[in-house]
């Protein structure tokens, strides 16, 4: 069905059609007809991570629903997790439109939305509105646009303890590239001196909730190797719960001749996917097995899923491949990893 609805989406404004297909998303969910239409996992494939039990492993990256408007209706297309966000303490509108781009020759995208949310608060109100949530609800911070660095943490911290109760883990967003300056949050002894902090908050909050929430830190796919051997050093000593690897790219090798390829803003889908899963396999080697590791980034079929965990990766996320492949992705992916696990010692994946 999606296949069908694609090119009517396409003709449409990037960003309003994500609104239109997310109302589709709800209305589908709502009626009961996501689940008779989408393929089923051939059987349960739960995975553990962050002390936390997925029911498969294949996520939804934040950035799709900043509000937490639509989560009923996504964990509706067979995700065994979806991630809101990135949410601020005040609302911002975000960057000037256009700020979305389609690059379908490369089943890519460029935006720059730039942390448009409706703040904290609005989130808290959908998702203690929430009655049932059938897989894992993580939920992104970030900081506002207006916020100085040397105050960022501030704003990580206002986050953290309001979404706090309601998130099943908490991740930290320093590496979008379209708020200005944010990205020098990964710098060594900045990253050293924000997750103290938020560590700091996470123990007393664990304390006075009874429950300890795990603390995800996602990172960018453009740092040098020096620069990633840095923060996996801090990562590792400030014990984060989970890395997220990685976010969009600013580089522009693997389309420099797309017409759109000079747009500001970070790219995603497909050509990410090399960047990303690179980093990924070198962050799995200089990270203790204590802290899980989400690959994401390019995932457009169930090899690419696979990929992600032969890097090293416990769960994946996908967003840019859900929008040129449609829900059958999540399916596809999940079984994917399934029968890669599943696998006699010789390696091969059963047909």
């Amino acid at each position: 069905m999606y296949a069908a609805l694609r090119p009517y989406l396409f003709r449409l404004d990037p960003e309003h059609a994500h609104k239109l297909a997310l109302r589709w998303a709800d209305i589908a969910a709502g009626s009961g007809i996501a689940g008779l239409l989408l393929p089923k996992p051939a059987k349960p494939f739960p995975v553990n991570a962050f002390g936390l039990t997925f029911p498969n492993p294949v996520g939804l990256a934040a950035g799709l629903d900043k509000n937490g408007d639509h989560i009923k209706g996504l964990f509706a297309l067979g995700f065994g997790s979806v991630e809101i966000g990135t949410i601020t303490p005040r609302p911002q509108a975000g960057n000037p439109a256009p700020r979305l781009f389609r690059l379908p020759e490369h089943q890519a995208i460029i935006n720059r939305m730039g942390f448009n949310n409706d703040g904290v608060d609005a989130l808290v109100r959908n998702v203690e509105a929430l009655q049932h949530r059938p897989g894992i609800l993580g939920i992104n911070i970030g900081k506002n646009k207006d916020t100085e660095n040397e105050n960022a943490a501030s704003d990580y911290l206002h986050c953290m303890q309001r979404v706090y109760p309601l998130a099943d883990y908490i991740t930290v967003n320093i590496s979008s590239p379209n708020t200005a300056g944010l990205r020098e949050l990964q710098e060594e002894q900045q990253l050293r001196s924000l997750l103290g902090a938020l560590r700091e908050a996470q123990e007393r909050l664990a304390s006075q909730h009874g429950r300890r929430v795990p603390l995800l830190v996602k990172i960018a796919p453009d740092l040098s190797d020096e620069d990633l051997d840095a923060a996996a050093r801090v990562l590792a000593d400030m014990a984060v719960d989970g890395v997220i690897a990685t976010n969009t790219t600013v580089s522009r090798q693997e389309v420099q001749q797309h017409p759109l390829a000079q747009q500001v803003g970070g790219l995603s889908g497909a050509p990410l996917l090399s960047r990303s899963t690179a980093c990924l396999r070198r962050l799995r080697t200089r990270l203790p097995e204590s802290i899980p590791l989400v690959g994401v980034g390019g995932i457009v079929s169930g090899a690419d899923a696979v990929a992600k965990t032969v890097a090293g990766a416990q769960l994946v996320q996908v967003y840019s491949g859900l929008i040129y492949r449609g829900p059958a992705l999540v399916s596809e992916c999940v079984e994917a990893i399934r029968r890669r696990k599943e696998a006699p010692a010789s390696g091969r994946v059963p047909d």
